[in-house]
């Protein structure tokens, strides 16, 4: 299993010097993978009383693109992921244009987790459609995989349209991976069907062990074979000890996971903080 980090979007900051040093120790202590949450923009909670989402206004984050193009420079071998850009509210040619530079910049070390998302308020603010995320992540997909894999296209679907057109430079990768988030039976049918990989947020168990089933039934269904998915299981380090972190780990490699990302963040933890408890963990396990 590949054991990664989840960068502390909310906690790290803005000091560029403690997000390089960040990527670095994580890089130096060697974890396989950074993964980073994506949400361009927050919403006010002054006049939405009935507020149920996890972020606000008052919620940092940074992006992820321009982020990994920062740390690209600032190591050498660490994957980059992302878990997950919130696709369709982002525009597909220019998602296809930046995973492509990160992939050039980095050396072929992107990972691209996409998701539909759950923030209305940020789809409004994009200028995208928030009723139909679903299908559109779809044809969006089909198209990040032609733009990167041939130098002129010509696409014609229900929300694109691409005539004789192209990127350069081509991503390292061709295609960079598309790995799926999402805990729907749609998702799940979705990430099984055309899906590199799947991004759960659940803990091992019963529930986990399901969804796995539907990912795998699905991309049976499809004539692909199972076994070719990654799985990409959440840790979360406020969960417990040593001991209780082993056995989640443990549980998701016998559910078939082939990656895991350890989540520092909602322990109160000041920047610095974060690093000591990613080197904490390496030193743990």
């Amino acid at each position: 299993m590949h054991i990664g980090v989840v960068f502390p979007q909310t906690e790290i900051g803005d000091d560029p010097a403690v997000v390089r040093d960040y990527a670095q120790t994580a890089e130096g202590l060697g974890y396989t993978h950074i993964l980073a949450y994506d949400h361009v923009i927050g919403a006010s909670t002054e006049n939405r009383p009935d507020w149920r989402g996890p972020y606000t206004a008052e919620t940092m984050f940074h992006e992820p693109f321009v982020l990994f193009g920062y740390l690209a420079a600032a190591t050498h071998l660490i994957e980059l992921v992302t878990g997950v850009i919130i696709l369709p509210q982002r525009q597909t040619v220019l998602v296809a244009k930046q995973a492509a530079e990160v992939d050039v910049l980095s050396g072929g070390r992107l990972r691209l987790g996409v998701g539909v998302g759950w923030n209305a308020v940020e789809f409004e603010a994009l200028g995208e459609d928030f009723h139909t995320r679903g299908k559109r992540e779809e044809e969006q997909i089909e198209l990040l995989r032609m733009l990167w894999t041939q130098p002129v296209i010509t696409f014609k679907g229900r929300w694109h349209t691409v005539t004789e057109a192209g990127l350069n430079p081509l991503p390292v990768q061709r295609p960079i991976p598309v790995w799926l988030g999402g805990h729907s039976d749609a998702a799940l049918e979705r990430a099984g069907r055309i899906g590199d990989g799947w991004l759960p947020q659940m803990p091992p168990g019963d529930k986990a062990r399901e969804a796995i089933d539907k990912l795998h039934r699905a991309a049976r269904e499809a004539g692909r074979d199972p076994a070719t998915l990654g799985i990409e299981a959440r840790l979360h380090m406020r969960d417990g000890d040593p001991d209780t972190w082993r056995a989640a780990l443990d549980a998701w490699r016998n559910l078939g996971a082939t990656h895991a990302s350890i989540n520092t963040m909602g322990m109160g933890l000041t920047a610095r903080e974060h690093i000591a408890a990613i080197r904490r963990f390496q030193h743990e396990m």
